[in-house]
C-alpha cells in the first residue's frame, strides 16, 4: 500500500496579522513559505479493534440504532439544581461515536423516559433528529421511527440498561447493554460493553456497528490524516 503523505510547513501568520502590520504578506515571504515545505511519509493506520464474528454478522445491515439516555448515554445519576432543573453529564466519546454513525449512514435515535433542556440541547449538538421524550412505552415509539425511515426491526439495533428497554431490545437484529445494566437486561443483550453507561459504553456499541458496516477503517483513516 502506498503510504499517505502529509505536508509539514512553517507556521503561517495568524488571521489578521497582515492588517496589524499594514498590508498583505510580501511576495518574498510567501515564496519562502512554499519552498520550505517538506513532505514526510505517514505509515498506514491499521485499526486495532476486533469483535467476535457472530456479533459482526448480527450487526450487518443495521440502518438505525436506538439508544436509551439515562444509564446508557449518561451514568444514570440524576443531578438536580435548587429549582428542580435536571443537569446531565454526557461522555464525549459517546457523542463522537453517534456522529460517526451518521457519517456511516446509520441513523441514531433516542427513546427516553425523561425530558430536560440539557438533553435536548445535547441531541441538537449531535445532530440527532429522531428522538422520543418522556415515554416509558418504548416499542410504539421505535415503530414510529422505523416507519418514518422505511425500515423494519431486522435493520435496527438497540442499547438499553433497564426493563423499559427490553421490548425494543428483544425485537432488533442486535441489542447491547452496558456492563452495569440490570441483570435481566444483560441476560437479553447480544453484546455487553466493557465500559459502564455514560463512561464510553455507547461508543463501544457504535464502534461495533461501524466495523460491521465496513465504515470503521475508512472513517478512522479520514480522521487520522
Amino acid at each position: 500500500m502506498t503510504p499517505t503523505l502529509f505536508t509539514a510547513c512553517n507556521a503561517l501568520p495568524p488571521e489578521g496579522a497582515e492588517l496589524a502590520r499594514g498590508g498583505p504578506p510580501l511576495r518574498s515571504e510567501t515564496s519562502t513559505l512554499s519552498t520550505s515545505c517538506v513532505s514526510q511519509p505517514v505509515p498506514a493506520l491499521k485499526p486495532s479493534l476486533n469483535f467476535p464474528p457472530e456479533m459482526l454478522l448480527r450487526a450487518q445491515g443495521v440502518k438505525v440504532a436506538f439508544f436509551d439516555v439515562d444509564g446508557v448515554l449518561t451514568d444514570g445519576g440524576l443531578y438536580m439544581s435548587g429549582d428542580g432543573e435536571q443537569i446531565k453529564r454526557f461522555n464525549t466519546l459517546d457523542g463522537h461515536g453517534l456522529k460517526l454513525l451518521q457519517q456511516a449512514g446509520i441513523t441514531p435515535a433516542v427513546i427516553t423516559g425523561r425530558d430536560s433542556p440539557a438533553l435536548r440541547a445535547r441531541l441538537r449538538a449531535l445532530g440527532i433528529t429522531h428522538a422520543h421524550f418522556g415515554t416509558e412505552d418504548k416499542r410504539p415509539a421505535a415503530e414510529i421511527t422505523l416507519q418514518a425511515l422505511g425500515l423494519d426491526w431486522s435493520e435496527a439495533a438497540a442499547m438499553g440498561d433497564d426493563w423499559p428497554d427490553l421490548a425494543v431490545m428483544r425485537r432488533v437484529a442486535i441489542s447491547c447493554a452496558p456492563v452495569n445494566a440490570h441483570v435481566e437486561v444483560r441476560a437479553q443483550a447480544h453484546f455487553i460493553t466493557q465500559a459502564s453507561g455514560g463512561q464510553g459504553a455507547a461508543r463501544e456499541f457504535c464502534d461495533l456497528l461501524l466495523v460491521a458496516s465496513g465504515s470503521y477503517a475508512r472513517l478512522l483513516h479520514a480522521c487520522a490524516q
